[in-house]
C-alpha cells in the first residue's frame, strides 16, 4: 500500500525573542543552528550556554542536509497521514521534524534528507521540514 504525502498546513510557531534570529533565517530559506564560541560544538535544541563547556552560543548557518536518524508514520490522526522523524544533520544536531514530499513508505533510517520551509497557518514563520534528496 503506497502512502502518499499530502501537504496539510501546519500551525505557525510560538516565536519568543531569543528565537527571532532563527524565524527570520527561515522566512529566508536558511536553517540555522546555536554552536558554541569556545568549543566550537553545534547543538539543539537552541539554548544561550553550550550543553558542553557553558560557553556563550551563536547562531551559524547549517547546510540543512542530513540522514534519517527513527521516524513514525501516523496514518490514521487527522484526515492525511504524515510522517514525523528524528533527523540528524550534517553538522551533527539531530531535530524532530517532518519528512515530506514523498511516498512516505519510502523513508527509511539512514536515509538522505535536505531542508525545506513549509508554510504555516495564519501567515506565520515558515517551519524547517524535511525532503528525500
Amino acid at each position: 500500500m503506497t502512502t502518499p504525502y499530502v501537504s496539510t498546513p501546519l500551525r505557525a510557531p510560538v516565536e519568543l525573542p531569543d528565537g527571532t534570529p532563527f524565524w527570520a533565517a527561515a522566512r529566508e530559506g536558511r536553517l540555522l543552528v546555536k554552536a558554541c564560541k569556545s568549543c566550537g560544538k553545534h547543538h539543539w535544541y537552541p539554548r544561550a550556554l553550550c550543553p558542553f563547556c557553558l560557553g556563550d552560543t551563536e547562531w551559524r548557518d547549517a547546510k540543512g542536509e542530513g540522514t534519517v536518524y527513527s521516524f513514525s508514520i501516523t496514518r490514521k490522526m487527522g484526515p492525511n497521514p504524515f510522517c514525523m522523524a528524528y533527523v540528524t544533520l550534517d553538522e551533527g544536531v539531530t531535530m524532530l521534524t517532518h519528512i515530506v514530499d514523498c511516498d512516505l513508505d519510502t523513508v527509511r533510517i539512514g536515509q538522505r534528507v535536505k531542508v525545506r520551509f513549509q508554510p504555516t497557518e495564519n501567515e506565520g514563520a515558515p517551519v524547517p521540514v524535511f525532503a528525500p534528496v
